[in-house]
């Protein structure tokens, strides 16, 4: 397999990343979806990234650099339906690796993880990633596909790996960033394009919750079945506006 390291294409042994294209060491990631080895919402992200080295106290490659390393890449590494994973090293060092990915649009059940997670200040995208890999592994071993982050004053973050939508009063809403929500890209767009409001969900709201998506840029939006095994109303109209909205916005 062919990877990007530090601007060259290269065999992965010949790199710093492992077979699932983390890098080592630390620094910031994004995690993008391709599509006919297109990147989605490539500024977007790259935006995203430079904020979050400039919050760590480094800067990110040069993005001409980038973009020509990413165009050389998804050639080389084709694939109709991708995971284009960008990661930046606090060390100056970085890699990019263009994945297979296997899309999943059955809902998912959700559970809500009963530790609190303290948040102090604005989440960063950051690697090493096993934090909230741990916590995604705990919800599968426990028949869950994803677990509900609550932070320690009881409001709800988000999931372990995905931002959340949910429907509330009959109103979608999202929680803010300020309760410890990673500023993730599909969530921008859907407050954007699709009218999401933004306002802090508590921990007892959520078993008023009417229906919900999980918010990623690979997953898009993710149906929602369950949380803590109660079951919601799905809404597919509702999901099939936020895909269409996703592959509208999606070049650049």
């Amino acid at each position: 397999m062919k990877v990007i390291q530090n601007g060259a294409l290269v065999d992965l042994v010949d790199s710093r990343c492992n077979e699932k294209g983390w890098m080592d060491g630390a620094g910031v990631f994004e995690t993008i979806r391709t599509v006919n080895n297109a990147p989605w919402a490539l500024s977007r992200h790259m935006r995203r990234a430079v904020i979050s080295a400039k919050q760590l106290g480094f800067s990110i490659a040069n993005e001409e650099e980038l973009r020509s390393a990413v165009a050389l890449l998804c050639e080389a590494e084709r694939a109709p339906i991708g995971l284009l994973r960008l990661s930046f090293g606090d060390d100056g060092n970085w890699a990019a690796v263009h994945l297979p990915y296997q899309e999943n649009n059955q809902p998912a059940a959700l559970m809500t993880l009963q530790k609190p997670i303290s948040v102090v200040g604005q989440p960063v995208k950051s690697y090493p990633y096993s934090h909230r890999l741990d916590i995604l592994n705990f919800a599968k071993n426990a028949g869950f596909d994803e677990a509900i982050i609550v932070n320690e004053l009881g409001k709800v973050c988000e999931g372990s790996v995905t931002n959340l939508l949910i429907k509330l009063d009959g109103k979608w809403i999202t929680p803010p960033i300020s309760d410890g929500v990673l500023p993730g890209i599909m969530r921008a767009l859907v407050i954007e394009f699709c009218g999401a409001s933004v306002k802090s969900i508590e921990e007892a709201d959520l078993q008023r919750v009417e229906s919900a998506f999980l918010l990623s840029s690979l997953r898009i939006a993710q149906p929602v079945s369950a949380i803590d095994g109660r079951l919601l109303k799905l809404s597919p109209e509702f999901g099939a506006e936020i895909e269409a909205m996703a592959l509208k916005t999606s070049v650049g």
